[in-house]
């Protein structure tokens, strides 16, 4: 029947883009569409690199300016080790900084996998099915019966998909900023060279930091959602077919809407968290 068609096809919709969530969070941005999105990232980076090499010497420059009352203050050993020690860090930064990036999304990549085993579901929860009550609902009406039955299909199956692709896009636009600070690294890594400038370096790795643990958050909540909404809702079968429908649709929605607002916060969670 077309009416529990409209209600399969959006939970389809919903189950192949959560099962594309789980997907994506263990992914590597490396091997992310065989990896060609990360090769342009790269030659990025290494463009940028000799932008930011240069920048290296700059900030130092200004750097030293500002905090040196004088150049006689550089003869003093203490002073000029700790000048060229920042010098030497600085450029190390911008010069290794991709690597170092990649290393610690591969460390929260392994938290990630901690949670989902932990979790016991390996990265699969149980999918979102019609119940056997609604489909028999749904069978037993006659033709103007569906009238109402086939619109609260429609705005419900709607809703589902919708919500489906803004939990979906969010995940990727995690991953798309990963691959953002990757490309640009160089610059804000730079600013470590000056003393008066390394605030902007620290909040380019608190963020780059806060972005990768995103994934961890995300995955914890779809965790908590899968147990969450592991019985499917309560059909009341003494009710008309309209209202049994109109109850596990909207209860439906209600957990799904849990889910996609806990993914939406993954950011501020982790900044609050972490960064408050």
């Amino acid at each position: 029947m077309w009416i529990i068609d409209n209600l399969a096809h959006a939970l389809n919709v919903w189950n192949g883009k959560l099962g594309e969530l789980w997907s994506l969070l263990t992914q590597s941005p490396e091997t992310f569409k065989g990896g060609a999105v990360w090769g342009v990232m790269v030659g990025v980076h290494g463009a940028v690199r000799a932008v930011g090499l240069a920048l290296v010497v700059l900030f130092f420059v200004i750097g030293v300016m500002k905090t040196m009352g004088s150049f006689a203050e550089l003869k003093r050993p203490e002073v000029a080790v700790k000048v060229f020690i920042r010098f030497a860090i600085a450029r190390g930064a911008v010069t290794y900084g991709l690597e170092l990036m990649v290393a610690l999304l591969a460390i929260v990549q392994g938290i990630i996998s901690t949670v989902m085993s932990s979790s016991g579901f390996g990265g699969e929860g149980p999918p979102a099915v019609l119940p056997d009550e609604i489909i028999e609902a749904i069978e037993s009406v006659g033709f103007f019966e569906s009238i109402p039955l086939w619109a609260v299909t429609l705005i419900g199956g709607l809703f589902i998909m919708v919500l489906s692709f803004i939990m979906i896009m969010s995940v990727y636009g995690r991953f798309f900023r990963i691959y953002m600070y990757a490309a640009l690294a160089p610059v804000p890594l730079s600013t470590f060279a000056g003393e008066p400038s390394q605030a902007v370096g620290k909040s380019f790795i608190k963020s780059y930091c806060a972005v990768c643990l995103e994934g961890a958050v995300i995955v914890l909540a779809c965790a908590i959602f899968t147990v969450f909404a592991s019985t499917p809702p309560a059909v009341d079968t003494s009710l008309a077919a309209v209202t049994q429908v109109w109850s596990y649709v909207g209860e439906l929605i209600f957990n799904m809407l849990i889910l996609v607002g806990a993914v939406k916060m993954a950011d501020r969670v982790v900044r609050e968290m972490m960064f408050s």
